[in-house]
């Protein structure tokens, strides 16, 4: 099993910056895939930043060239920077990873955008 501790979220004004943690139980480099999903009231979950074991990302389009998702190995540890945040990026932010077969989510973080 992973066990996945997140942190960071807040209320930020429009054009503010943020950054999320996920602290994994294990190494992440035993972890297929990481990252964060998002879900905002009323909508479905979607893909914010994701990183594979080997190092490669994939954004959501409606993030790219905003955020950014890095990793630190040696804290097992991923960080989402969230830069030129609007009130469209306001939702509960899960940490997610792929190990062994299974999906993990975290408990979730509020991030809220405001005008």
């Amino acid at each position: 099993q992973v066990q996945l501790v997140e942190s960071g979220g807040g209320l930020v004004q429009a054009g503010g910056s943020l950054r999320l943690s996920c602290a994994a139980s294990l190494s992440i480099f035993r972890i297929t895939v990481m990252g964060w999903y998002r879900q905002a009231p009323g909508k479905q979950r979607e893909l914010v930043a994701v990183i594979t074991s080997g190092g490669r990302t994939n954004y959501g389009d409606s993030v790219k060239d905003r955020f950014t998702l890095s990793r630190d190995n040696a804290k097992n540890t991923v960080y989402l920077q969230m830069n030129s945040l609007n009130p469209e990026d306001t939702a509960v932010y899960y940490c997610n990873a792929v190990y062994s077969s299974s999906l993990y989510w975290g408990q979730g973080t509020q991030v809220t955008v405001s005008s």
